[in-house]
């Protein structure tokens, strides 16, 4: 993949921003400081950082897709009140798939979790 100053700047955008972005929360971010960036840049290149595996793009149905600069494997949880996305690091759940694979005698080539729930956020501010 060629350099670009765009490309580099929107990875960065992901990598330093824990909070798992939509395609348009980045464009809104940068297009403050970069105002001929266009909305099809950010996606075109946030498919390609996807591609080649810099960056993992969240897809959770029913919502926009998400994209997590932490590329260790890990799982996610998202809030079903504020739709915030968080990371899962839960050494319990690594190896879950050698466990789909010896119970059914598939062979897993990936696995994504997705966990969904209401945040301690939300917990704290509900009136129970």
């Amino acid at each position: 993949m060629k350099y670009s100053k765009q490309r580099e700047m929107i990875h960065n955008c992901v990598k330093d921003n824990p909070c798992h972005l939509t395609a348009d929360a980045i464009y809104e971010m940068l297009k403050k400081d970069h105002p001929n960036l266009s909305l099809g840049t950010v996606y075109r290149n946030l498919s390609q950082l996807a591609e080649h595996d810099m960056i993992k793009k969240v897809s959770i149905p029913g919502y926009p897709d998400r994209f997590d600069g932490t590329l260790e494997d890990h799982f996610h949880f998202i809030c079903l009140e504020c739709g915030e996305v968080k990371d899962l690091f839960i050494p319990e759940l690594y190896g879950i798939d050698s466990v789909v694979e010896q119970s059914t005698g598939v062979d897993v080539s990936k696995c994504e979790m997705t966990f969904k729930g209401i945040c301690e956020k939300c917990k704290s501010t509900k009136i129970v």
